[in-house]
């Protein structure tokens, strides 16, 4: 980066950047709070090839088989968020920010161990097309033909308010390249918030669909791709079920109309594998709350049947600890069973491929650029944080961390003009409540 930017007029609060699951889903949301953009989007590159050294999507099953996957762990490198390498090997951001408690998603350090829960057991529901666990935002594809198989998948679901609805549908129609009627509610709700939405979408970047969409015969829900990739793995819908662009691709040449679609709400799951009794733990959602003390009992009462037909005894202690952490993690509860510590040491450890898949890089700004100063800091961490989730919006706002005279500073760009610098300013803004400083080329472009 050869462009110096602005000297700052005051330093950004820490409440500025204050980052939750709230926020996270607030700003990585598909259908509920589309921006329309009709600029082109900020020059930022986007890797999109995959290297995996595991399954992480599909795996055979022998009858009676109700866990697939393995743990396995990989080491960050500079720049990387847990989003980047979650996606990248199947995981929402639910899966990889639970399995790795304590890690700022936003700011891994380089050489820094990162735990890949890619262990799944399964629902506990009949094996026929889509098993949708909303517990776990994981969906289980068990395809007609192919009994011996399973494919996962992690997926946005409903936010507060707005519940993807549990119970037995099908898939009813198979749209590529879908347009979006937004819905009345969700235009009422734009419209108070200031937000005015068209009434139809088109299909294309800004469409919240993304490419492929399947109605469900729940009237107004769908499985639909996304434009804002990122949201994978939290509450971010108007109820509908979101997966990353690649999967719902995958998906889409696979699911034949009429595909039977089960949705069921299981944050507690169990199951042998070999000789071992293992027990899944996964927060239930804010609708089912205060269900957890029963859903708990009947885990328990779950886990002393299968322990007993196998004349196994369990480490209740151990059961216990698992409930409360709820990290989603597959652990062994059989007494003198590995605890998590020797899991995470067992992990499958996996080199890191040169690139991520989807892992946005901004490009490298140059004084003919038009950029813009978003924050100063007085730390390298609240600098990188806020880069990070710039970087990771939908579409990508390209952003850098510079340092300079004893601060850090964040700048986007490179951006190709004044209109849109304009625009830009006009989401960070929006997604950010912050005031940006437009910054004007340093010297003309070259012809």
């Amino acid at each position: 980066m050869t462009r110096p930017a602005a000297t700052p007029n005051s330093i950004a609060s820490p409440k500025a950047l204050a980052v939750s699951a709230l926020l996270l889903s607030q700003l990585l949301s598909g259908c509920q709070s589309l921006q329309i953009f009709q600029q082109p989007e900020p020059e930022t590159i986007v890797w999109n090839s995959k290297a995996e050294d595991l399954p992480i999507h599909e795996f055979s099953l022998s009858p009676g088989q109700n866990m697939v996957g393995e743990l396995a762990s990989i080491t960050s490198a500079e720049n990387d968020t847990l989003s980047d390498i979650g996606r990248h090997y199947g995981l929402g951001f639910n899966d990889i920010a639970n399995a790795n408690a304590g890690v700022d998603p936003w700011t891994l350090s380089s050489g820094q161990n990162v735990l890949l829960p890619l262990s799944f057991i399964l629902p506990d529901a009949p094996r026929k097309g889509i098993v949708l666990n909303l517990a776990n935002m994981r969906m289980f594809y068990f395809p007609k033909n192919a009994t011996n198989s399973v494919l996962t998948y992690p997926v946005g679901i409903g936010r507060q308010g707005w519940h993807t609805p549990l119970g037995q549908t099908q898939i009813v129609a198979k749209k590529a390249n879908p347009d979006w009627t937004v819905p009345a509610s969700i235009q009422r709700e734009h419209q108070a918030q200031g937000t005015p939405l068209p009434k139809v979408v088109r299909s294309g970047p800004d469409n919240p669909l993304g490419d492929y969409a399947m109605p469900l015969g729940f009237s107004g829900y769908l499985i639909h791709g996304t434009n804002k990739p990122y949201g994978i793995g939290m509450q971010v819908s108007h109820g509908c079920v979101q997966l990353y662009p690649e999967d719902i691709e995958t998906l889409f040449s696979k699911v034949e109309i009429g595909t039977p679609v089960n949705i069921v709400h299981q944050p507690y799951l169990a199951a042998w594998r070999d000789d071992m009794l293992y027990l899944e733990a996964h927060p239930p959602l804010d609708k089912w709350e205060k269900q957890t003390k029963q859903l708990q009992k009947d885990i328990r009462k779950k886990l002393q049947q299968l322990a007993a037909a196998k004349g196994a005894e369990i480490d209740w202690s151990k059961a216990d600890l698992i409930l409360r952490r709820a990290d989603g993690i597959a652990t062994p509860v059989l007494a003198g069973s590995p605890d998590l510590a020797e899991l995470r040491a067992n992990a499958i450890p996996l080199a890191r491929p040169d690139k991520l898949f989807g892992q946005p890089i901004p490009s490298e700004l140059s004084d003919s650029d038009w950029a813009i100063q978003a924050a100063v800091f007085d730390n390298a961490t609240d600098a990188q944080k806020l880069a990070a989730m710039l970087n990771h919006q939908g579409p990508p706002i390209p952003a850098h961390k510079v340092a300079k005279d004893g601060n850090y500073q964040v700048v986007v760009g490179p951006l190709k003009n004044k209109k849109e610098v304009k625009i830009v300013a006009q989401r960070i803004k929006q997604n950010f409540d912050m005031d940006v400083t437009p910054l004007a080329p340093r010297r003309a472009a070259k012809n």
